[in-house]
């Protein structure tokens, strides 16, 4: 069994539930096979390690968080962790223009293509918490690129008070994760990008 699987199964799973647990909404909205895009708001490091511990074990190998290189590889140990126990899509952060003749969303796009399960923060990078930052297109475009694949929004709450940006200690706090419809690239990139957008600025019921 894969370093990454037995990570969640025997760590990450047991100290969520620890420390408050989850509650779901739509859970059976949750891909267990690729390709898809999940499209998920992020005011926390436990966004990812929450969203991905719902996946069955079968299914999580092929579940890759896109995440900034520069970042996540700045040093030997968080490059171990993002890339052996996360299994994350390290991404340059230049945009979505043409550089060299290659788009920077071609690796992700090619990711897709092997059926993979990929997690984006179009936020761009945690924000404070219970705040909605404007969303960036890139998830757009690269739903553009790959218009057969399925989009599915993803709302994140309670990580923020659990684990808040710049801190090191994590509090017991219930995390509610709503999972809503998947939908699929039409009209342009600025009108999906808001159509997606407005998911998580709608009331949630029980939240």
């Amino acid at each position: 069994m894969r370093l990454k699987t037995l990570f969640f199964l025997l760590i990450v799973r047991p100290l969520l539930l620890l420390f408050g647990g989850i509650r779901t909404e739509g859970i059976e909205r949750l891909p267990h096979r690729g390709p898809a895009i999940l499209v998920a708001n992020h005011n926390s490091h436990l966004d990812t390690l929450a969203l991905m511990s719902l996946f069955p074990a079968a299914t999580l190998p092929r579940v890759r968080p896109v995440a900034a290189r520069d970042y996540f590889y700045a040093t030997p140990l968080r490059r171990f962790v993002s890339e052996r126990l996360v299994g994350i899509l390290p991404l340059e952060r230049r945009g979505v223009k043409k550089r060299g003749g290659h788009h920077p969303l071609d690796p992700l796009a090619e990711a897709l293509d092997r059926g993979e399960i990929l997690i984006i923060y179009p936020e761009g990078s945690r924000g404070e918490p219970g705040e909605l930052r404007p969303f960036k297109s890139g998830f757009a475009h690269l739903a553009k690129m790959r218009s057969n694949v399925p989009v599915i929004p993803v709302e994140i709450k309670g990580t923020d008070r659990a684990l808040p940006k710049d801190e090191a200690l994590w509090v017991p706090f219930i995390i509610d994760i709503h999972i809503g419809e998947a939908c699929y690239y039409n009209g342009t990139v600025r009108e999906f990008t808001r159509r997606v957008e407005r998911f998580f600025k709608a009331p949630s019921d029980g939240s």
